[in-house]
């Protein structure tokens, strides 16, 4: 589950000009990258479940973490929002965020077993019975989730259980790695609708069909507003909350926690936010996610720009 609903503002013919030069100049360098990461994935792909899921993680945190300079941003996101935590807490988030990052990309590449691991688990949470009564009445559901555990299990666990859950991706700038991604994704449960106008119109009949869509919205937005996340401003996206009032959806967070064993879930429904101004109900959407990241420290994407562009300035208690 990924992306936000509204399109970009169109670009100018200079500008379009300027990307579409810039695109040509790194097709080598995206066809290289895509070659290596399917690679790896391929031979990852021929390990048993159980050990290809701790091997990817540990890859990813102690190989390209570093190279990537994702220890350093993690830090920094840490130091913005959370300066007292102790140096011997930090270095432990810093090696276990892109770990649980390494076992998302293989858990979602792993299609079929992913998905038979993620069934397995028990819906949970205040949420559960309303989004059973919304399913079984044909109401549209806006299910809103982050960069948190494995965000794609929850789609995975309510696809099992006959949930018609559709979601929006952000198609990456690597074109080559992006088709295989959408393949990926693609194996754990349809329809897809790529961001943007391309996938605007089907996405609104989903919707109106009664169906489910499954958003992540804890990225930073350029023409976002500036809401709180942490007690720092966040540019902040709207559309879930703006697609949830339009359409009469409710509006639900899901999430799914890693537990200890780091192959298994707790799947959590939310109860539904009260439909109201837009910045009220995303601002509660925001304070959701920041309530069960306080709680797991180690399993929220750290890695984002998530306070990039915005004031920073703490307009709130943290």
């Amino acid at each position: 589950m990924c992306g936000d609903a509204k399109p970009k503002p169109p670009a100018t013919p200079e500008a379009a000009r300027l990307t579409m030069a810039k695109s040509a100049a790194f097709n080598l360098r995206h066809w290289l990258q895509d070659r290596a990461l399917r690679g790896l994935i391929w031979l990852l792909l021929r390990l048993p479940y159980r050990w290809r899921v701790p091997l990817c993680g540990w890859a990813l945190s102690r190989i390209i973490a570093p190279l990537a300079g994702y220890r350093q941003r993690i830090r920094d996101n840490l130091a913005l929002v959370l300066p007292d935590l102790p140096e011997a807490e930090i270095r432990r988030i810093v090696l276990a965020v892109p770990d649980n990052v390494g076992r998302t990309i293989i858990e979602i590449y792993s299609g079929p077993e992913f998905v038979a691991h993620a069934k397995r688990h028990p819906l949970t949470g205040d949420g559960v019975t309303a989004l059973e009564e919304a399913h079984k009445a044909g109401r549209p559901v806006i299910l809103v989730t982050g960069h948190f555990g494995n965000y794609d299990a929850s789609r995975a666990a309510l696809i099992a259980r006959g949930y018609r859950v559709g979601a929006l991706y952000m198609p990456m700038a690597n074109r080559h790695f992006n088709d295989h991604y959408v393949q990926a994704i693609s194996g754990i449960g349809k329809p897809l609708f790529p961001r943007g106008r391309a996938g605007l119109a089907d996405m609104v009949r989903h919707l109106r069909s009664g169906g489910m869509l499954g958003l992540l919205v804890d990225q930073h937005m350029s023409h976002g507003e500036e809401l709180t996340f942490f007690g720092q401003g966040a540019l902040t996206a709207l559309s879930a909350a703006e697609l949830a009032l339009k359409y009469d959806a409710l509006l639900v967070p899901t999430y799914a926690v890693r537990k200890a064993d780091g192959l298994s879930f707790d799947i959590i429904v939310e109860p539904p936010i009260p439909h109201g101004s837009p910045e009220a109900m995303t601002q509660a959407l925001n304070d959701s996610l920041e309530a069960l990241v306080r709680r797991h420290l180690d399993q929220w994407f750290w890695i984002h720009r998530r306070w990039k562009g915005a004031g920073r300035k703490p307009t709130r208690n943290a």
